[in-house]
């Protein structure tokens, strides 16, 4: 088991958000050269910021995804710049997500329009991550999920441009696994990078799960903190979720659960070293096989 979570652990990708711009040289010294470093889209950042924060941590050696937030795309023409500029400074991939802003603050409204535009193949972006949404979307029905992904895939055998989801953090790895047996079944073949939340104290899990829309089984666990049924069939710490997914992937031959995407929720150091010390081996596995502690 130990070999399998180590494998596992390096072939993960993490985030940072522009203000952690600072911490780019401290992460250099903890995350392996050349790992995925997302750079979110967050609320008070404008999107050159985060063509700036991507475009310096390309330049540190890691390999810079932004997220592209139709939403938040002020106009076509801010879309093509930013890309001639990723382009410019070698970064080949995105994350392409709708956001959720009631009213976009351009034409945008959906990823949809954005790969319409004809911007992402001729750009030199040669990768793009979509959303996933293992259980379910608070505004979306699971018919339009899938016809998203489908549309999506067919994008990416077209164009060439290799298509990945990135799924929302979740707390419930076997609801994950089911998901991911379903798409498969659904005919989508596309790899997925499953989200997972980094070292964080339960209440700001709970806090950011609520925000984002994470399941049912998380706003039970919410209502009622002594529900043991509840936690028991949850996964609320990272060395829990791997271990539940490389279970899960071993049971199903046919899995897309391809790498882990970890989300620092501000913990950004502290997830950077826990994530470190696991792809180093650097842990032991408690004799139920249902967590790991990383060794001091």
């Amino acid at each position: 088991m130990n070999t399998n979570v180590v494998d596992f652990a390096r072939e993960a990708s993490t985030e940072i958000s522009t203000h952690d711009e600072g911490l780019l040289p401290t992460l250099t010294g903890k995350l392996p050269g050349g790992m995925v470093m997302y750079v979110a889209h967050t609320p008070k950042a404008s999107l050159d910021d985060v063509v700036r924060v991507a475009v310096k941590a390309q330049s540190v050696g890691f390999r810079a995804s932004p997220h592209i937030v139709a939403r938040r795309l002020p106009s076509e023409q801010a879309l093509k710049d930013a890309l001639r500029q990723l382009s410019d400074a070698g970064i080949e991939r995105v994350l392409l997500v709708a956001g959720d802003l009631e009213r976009p603050v351009g034409k945008f409204t959906s990823t949809l329009e954005v790969m319409d535009t004809g911007l992402l193949e001729t750009s030199g972006i040669r990768r793009i991550g979509v959303a996933g949404h293992p259980e379910g979307h608070n505004s979306i029905r699971p018919a339009a999920l899938l016809a998203a992904l489908r549309y999506k895939q067919s994008f990416g055998v077209r164009t060439g441009i290799k298509v990945h989801i990135v799924t929302q953090f979740g707390f419930n790895p076997q609801a994950i696994c089911a998901w991911d047996k379903r798409m498969t079944e659904q005919g989508i073949a596309l790899p997925v990078h499953v989200g997972i939340a980094g070292p964080t104290p339960m209440h700001k899990l709970i806090k950011f799960a609520l925000q984002c829309g994470v399941g049912a089984s998380m706003h039970s666990l919410a209502k009622n903190m002594g529900a043991m049924g509840n936690l028991a069939r949850l996964a609320a710490t990272p060395d829990e979720m791997l271990l539940g997914l490389i279970r899960g992937r071993a049971e199903y031959s046919g899995s897309r659960l391809a790498q882990p995407h970890f989300y620092a929720f501000g913990g950004t150091v502290a997830t950077a070293t826990w994530l470190r010390a696991v792809a180093d081996g650097s842990f032991t596995v408690q004799p139920d096989g249902r967590k790991f502690v990383v060794n001091a």
